[in-house]
């Protein structure tokens, strides 16, 4: 699975996009903006930078890709007046793997610019704005050449699904019925993937930049529920059990003391903040069934389809929301957010 090309959320604008089934991430941007407005504050009273660059990793599209951004530039702009600065320009790198929707950002982009201008009230510096797809495991910015990184549920994505974890059957990706082999693959793939994330997001910023990342820590039942689903069609046959035994997805859920250990050993960053937080992974809008199975279609369909086919994938989501009427409780339905702040040391 060349997973680079095929893992992407659900673009365009249909019932199953992530633009209309992304409400538990904003939730989990909005848990972490209090954290975010002192990070900015400190770091734009510490360098004053002339050119303001915000890199946000993972951005995808739809209405959350530009909320941080928004956030940025109001709390600069709210500075400068009060410092009687002139306003910085601001260069905006959104990153996400090279099937995202991009085009949707940019044709959001003249909207986004003028809503902010009335939100504001007053003239505000230049806003650039590009696309940059590829890995963020790996280099994708030149050296410091950015000031602020944010990145919100995307870490507990892998770079690729770990080896050595063949007899993960019946599993979808790593669960509490794993083998003891399967959880140490895992782990280590989470501990080369992100220690490298470190290290290359250190070289992309300047001295005393700044990163805040949120994370999706421990376990979920949605993932088992999900997994019994696709056990359920195999049992029936519509589903080969070679298909499912050969299926895991790539991500992992690594605990505060994990990331914090890796952030340490790694050594490039000092931490000046972590936060632990609880979501519920349904909107409480609507109708908890028919939410969280919208919301893990938007998120899973194109990493089902390109290994069950399409017709396939969309029974799996149907059976889905069977199991979940009568396997989860709004009590259950949670998870954990760490949301960890970051300086990049000398």
């Amino acid at each position: 699975m060349d997973l680079a090309q095929i893992l992407h959320m659900n673009g365009d604008v249909e019932e199953a996009s992530y633009a209309n089934n992304s409400l538990v991430q904003r939730e989990a941007i909005s848990l972490a903006a209090s954290s975010r407005v002192k990070a900015i504050t400190n770091l734009y009273c510490s360098l004053c930078p002339r050119s303001f660059a915000i890199a946000d990793l993972g951005c995808s599209s739809g209405p959350n890709t530009l909320l941080v951004t928004s956030e940025i530039i109001k709390v600069v702009e709210k500075l400068c007046k009060q410092l009687n600065h002139q306003s910085p320009e601001y260069k905006v790198f959104l990153n996400d793997l090279p099937g995202n929707d991009f085009n949707s950002i940019f044709k959001s982009l003249d909207t986004f610019k003028e809503k902010l201008r009335d939100e504001i009230e007053t003239e505000i510096g230049p806003c650039y704005f590009s696309g940059v797809p590829g890995s963020f495991y790996g280099r994708i910015f030149p050296n410091q050449s950015l000031h602020f990184v944010h990145s919100s549920y995307s870490l507990h994505w892998l770079s690729k699904v770990p080896k050595g974890v063949d007899n993960n059957k019946g599993n979808i990706c790593l669960l509490i019925t794993s083998p003891s082999n399967v959880v140490k693959a895992y782990c280590e793939q989470f501990h080369i993937d992100f220690s490298l994330f470190l290290n290359c997001r250190a070289q992309e910023l300047v001295e005393g930049g700044c990163m805040i990342l949120t994370l999706i820590s421990g376990y979920s039942n949605c993932w088992e529920l999900l997994s019994k689903a696709i056990n359920d069609m195999v049992m029936q046959g519509i589903i080969e059990e070679e298909k499912l035994n050969t299926f895991n997805l790539p991500n992992y859920f690594p605990s505060p003391s994990e990331v914090k250990l890796e952030v340490e050993t790694e050594g490039s960053f000092s931490i000046n903040q972590l936060e632990v937080s609880e979501v519920n992974w349904y909107s409480p809008e609507s109708d908890m069934v028919e939410s969280v199975v919208k919301s893990k279609r938007a998120i899973l369909e194109p990493l089902l389809i390109s290994h069950f086919g399409e017709g396939v994938t969309k029974e799996i989501f149907e059976h889905f929301g069977k199991i979940l009427t009568s396997g989860i409780s709004k009590e259950k339905a949670k998870m954990v957010n760490l949301t960890i702040t970051l300086t990049r040391k000398p």
